[in-house]
C-alpha cells in the first residue's frame, strides 16, 4: 500500500505549521495503525526530508498517548507476524482531534 499519495501530500501541513493551533482544533490528515497490536499514529503535520524520508508530527497511541515526531521509514521498517506491515486506514477521513473518537482523552 502506498502511504504518501498526492492527495495526502497536498493536504498535509508542513512541520510546525499548526504550532499555534489548539490541540483540539488540529486536523488529523491520516491515520496509520499496526494490525497486530494497538499502536496507532494520527498525523497532523509532515515534511519531506533531504534524504527522501518523511518526518511526521502527530498523536502516537502506543505505550503512552502523546504528540511526537516519527519518520515514515522508521514505521515502514517494522515487520510483524507473517510479514505484516504498518497500514494506512483508508476510511478514517480527516477529522479534527476533538472529533476523533480515539483521541477524546487528549483534548
Amino acid at each position: 500500500m502506498k502511504m504518501m499519495t498526492a492527495e495526502i501530500v497536498k493536504k498535509l501541513p508542513k512541520l510546525y505549521a499548526t504550532e499555534q493551533v489548539a490541540t483540539a482544533e488540529k486536523r488529523i490528515i491520516f491515520k496509520l495503525f499496526c494490525p497486530w497490536s494497538n499502536w496507532t499514529w494520527f498525523i497532523v503535520e509532515g515534511g519531506l526530508q533531504a534524504d527522501g524520508d518523511w518526518l511526521f508530527f502527530g498523536l502516537v497511541d502506543g505505550l503512552e498517548r502523546e504528540f511526537g515526531y516519527f519518520s515514515l521509514n522508521e514505521l515502514m521498517s517494522i515487520t510483524g507476524p507473517g510479514g505484516l506491515k504498518i497500514e494506512r486506514d483508508l476510511y478514517f477521513g480527516s477529522p479534527l482531534v476533538k472529533e476523533c473518537k480515539e483521541c477524546q482523552d487528549i483534548v
